[in-house]
């Protein structure tokens, strides 16, 4: 017998050592709680579709502060948020048993409220799922979702009443007052509700409505301090803590399933949307999550690679996922969506959904292209989104979260959102209304608006009437910004063949220079009267924030950032330099800021500084972009919860400067120009495929290879194009698009010849 066992043991080892390997999907890379240590209410490890109107994930922060939302070095839960978008406010679901309790307890003092204890060895997170044990209740917690439902399986103990609650007050990244919320039962197995929230600029309320598998004993519910006993409804006016504890009978399936549906609209629009994405799946909970997890690998196969270590992938995978997971969808399956003056409108494409999200700062570095290469369909919807925005409330958004003008942070980046959509040829969208709202945003002063927020620019008259804005107006880094839009209104002038505006809007593109000191070399503050501003510190300290070098004359940045930022015209900066002083500066810069490049030199953890890298293409010096380029790769970028990021990774925009970087694509003036062009530096892996979309590009495939690639080969010593040697860094996007093969050939040591001395890119011309 022993015998037997021995020769069976070996045969099963023989066969298990023979089987072929499971292939990984490139969603199966993907680590959802990869940075999810002191991050942002939108950096969460729970279920989300691409830009989900419900991102359904645990919290446990139970502050109110701009570290909202899950900080997985607390390992404790209060429950799971619906809604993880910037300056939205959420409500929370929770399973427990035994006692009702109405607060949520603290990190520090779980037991004070209803909030569990969990061990990280018992959570689980992937594309369309997350799972968890509550230990304080032995509840299993999984969750997924569709694009505007969540979907919950709570596995609670035999010997237990099973109760859910729900809080309709909970903490978020800002402090939003709660004007009124309302929870009524409608059946045995369905409850339905709102919490409207008023933070200043932004009003909103979520409709909710809520079914379960098996009927409600009972609903007790509170009204700030008050118990309510098997009540029907329970509501609040005003700011007040609002909930209900619902119970269920104690049956031998252990399982409660739990769907939800929210809108912006009405409760009616909410089960509209379970209706639509739900219905079909009847309480197949596994079947929603596949659906979800197929969705995710079939945009994340987009882009296939090959080669690297198993490391590598899992940074490409997770960061490329986090570039379409974090900005949200505001409009239902069929259309309707509340706007910026809380009036119900009607999209005519309820396929082109209305987009909200924080600041569209500095994405023209990452999300936009991305966003126009892989998915130009995406890009498309974006650009509708913000004309739908122009159409109802007479102004772009430059963070049109909640469907407001939040004006949040500097400038009008979205206009180079809508120019490189066009300049690529993604134009399903009225062209001369684009151009109209990007001129007007660019030409007249922005102002409140009428329905709450603020709209356009806060110094534009003073940019205009000075040529730069006066430290008595605003910060000098706003003169930078505002000279970037104007370059791109230029380009999607020259495009539109209108040649004055073309010629207007170049001039205005040069105001850069008007604060370019030529004695300390430096982008410095002046005064009205046209004096550089005394005691000028160019390399300041971080405040606040680690990666916040700013000051009251520059936002989020220094001088020594800031003077960088001509995204439009690096040759024009590297004359007014000197091309010596250009590349010492800047590598000096690079050393002083290892291991991290967050410093008060390079900082890559925020959006000024995030072209650094890529600069000395552009200076003679391609074999440095490679070598810094690939060091931020390796090294800014982590793999685990608390080194996944060391600043802000804001909505996707550190995750697609990663996607492109590591294919070895940039464009440094955001793909704004007639003739749009991608810089190039050493890609991470040995071949990469990316899939063009054929409704817009008409190539299949476009194929980066790199051979003799590895960490130590990570220089590029020649390069081909389709079979020819390209001695520039750069292609045309116009060429990439058509398909084909970028071939690289790597080594351990620079080559300082190649594309040193090449043609730099095409400078658009109205001839």
């Amino acid at each position: 017998m022993k015998r037997i066992s021995i020769v069976v043991f070996v045969l099963s080892f023989f066969i298990q050592c023979n089987s072929p390997k499971v292939q990984k999907e490139p969603v199966d890379y993907v680590d959802p709680i990869l940075g999810t240590s002191s991050c942002r209410w939108m950096l969460f490890p729970g279920s989300a579709m691409p830009f989900g109107m419900v991102k359904l994930s645990p919290d446990n922060v139970d502050e109110w502060k701009m570290d909202a939302g899950y900080e997985y070095t607390i390992e404790s839960i209060s429950g799971f948020g619906h809604i993880h978008s910037w300056e939205i406010a959420s409500f929370l679901t929770m399973p427990v048993t035994g006692e009702m309790k109405i607060q949520p307890g603290t990190k520090d003092d779980p037991d004070a409220g209803y909030r569990s204890r969990f061990s990280h060895k018992n959570e689980s997170a992937s594309p369309a799922y997350y799972s968890v044990l509550l230990d304080d209740y032995n509840i299993k917690a999984e969750l997924t979702s569709t694009t505007r439902c969540g979907f919950q399986r709570y596995t609670f103990p035999k010997n237990e009443i099973p109760h859910i609650l729900f809080d309709l007050k909970i903490p978020h990244e800002n402090r939003p007052d709660v004007t009124g919320a309302q929870i009524t039962m409608t059946s045995a197995d369905e409850i339905e509700g709102f919490v409207s929230h008023n933070s200043g600029w932004n009003e909103y309320t979520i409709y909710f409505t809520a079914r379960f598998n098996r009927p409600i004993k009972q609903m007790d519910g509170w009204h700030e301090k008050d118990i309510l006993k098997n009540v029907k409804s329970v509501s609040v006016d005003g700011n007040k803590d609002c909930g209900v504890y619902l119970t269920f009978e104690k049956q031998e399936n252990p399982v409660i399933l739990l769907k939800t549906a929210i809108s912006f609209v009405s409760i009616d629009q909410a089960r509209l949307n379970m209706q639509t994405e739900l219905n079909n799946y009847k309480w197949d909970f596994d079947a929603v999550h596949l659906a979800g997890r197929g969705t995710w690998n079939k945009l994340l196969k987009k882009i296939e690679v090959e080669g690297g270590s198993e490391k590598d992938k899992l940074k490409f995978y997770t960061n490329f996922y986090r570039s379409y997971c974090a900005r949200t969808i505001f409009s239902d399956v069929n259309g309707k969506y509340t706007d910026m003056c809380e009036k119900v409108q009607q999209l005519d494409d309820p396929q082109s959904p209305v987009y909200g999200c924080d600041a569209f700062w500095n994405t023209f570095w990452n999300l936009n292209q991305l966003w126009s290469l892989i998915t130009p369909d995406i890009a498309n919807k974006w650009v509708k989104s913000e004309l739908e925005i122009y159409d109802r409330g007479g102004w772009l958004s430059k963070g049109p979260a909640g469907i407001e003008y939040s004006s949040i942070m500097v400038a009008s980046h979205e206009i180079a959102l809508l120019v490189n959509a066009y300049q690529k040829g993604i134009r399903n969208y009225d062209a001369q209304k684009a151009y109209e709202a990007m001129k007007k945003i660019q030409t007249i002063q922005g102002e409140p608006h009428e329905c709450g927020g603020y709209a356009g620019n806060h110094n534009l008259k003073s940019y205009m009437a000075y040529g730069f804005v006066p430290d008595e107006r605003g910060p000098v880094s706003n003169t930078l910004e505002y000279a970037y839009d104007d370059w791109c209104v230029s380009q999607m002038a020259l495009a539109l063949d209108k040649k004055e505006d073309y010629k207007y809007f170049s001039k205005r593109a040069q105001n850069y220079r008007n604060v370019f000191d030529p004695e300390t070399k430096y982008m410095r503050p002046k005064h009205e009267s046209g004096a550089w501003i005394e005691d000028f510190t160019p390399v300041t300290k971080a405040h606040g924030k680690e990666d916040n070098f700013g000051n009251r004359y520059y936002i989020e940045g220094n001088a020594w950032q800031y003077t960088w930022f001509v995204p439009h015209d690096v040759k024009g900066l590297i004359g007014l330099l000197g091309k010596d002083e250009f590349n010492s500066r800047l590598n000096e810069g690079f050393e002083k800021s290892r291991p991290k490049f967050v410093s008060e030199y390079v900082n890559h953890s925020n959006q000024p500084n995030m072209q650094a890298g890529w600069l000395f293409n552009y200076s003679g010096k391609p074999w440095l972009t490679q070598k810094w380029v690939q060091a931020i790769l390796n090294d800014y970028y982590g793999t685990g919860p608390i080194d996944g990021y060391p600043g802000d990774e804001d909505q996707g925009q550190m995750g697609a400067w990663y996607v492109m970087s590591a294919m070895g694509l940039f464009e440094m003036d955001g793909g704004c120009s007639l003739e749009p062009i991608y810089e190039l530096s050493s890609p991470i892996f040995d071949k990469i495929t990316i899939h063009l979309d054929n409704n817009y590009y008409p190539g299949k495939t476009f194929i980066i290879e790199a051979k003799n690639n590895s960490p130590q080969n990570n220089y590029i010593q020649s390069a081909e194009l389709n079979g020819k040697p390209l001695n520039t860094f750069w292609i045309k996007h116009a060429d990439l698009i058509k398909g084909g093969k970028l071939v690289f050939q790597m080594g351990a040591e620079p080559n300082k010849q190649w594309a040193a001395e090449g043609a730099l890119p095409p400078v658009s011309s109205s001839e």
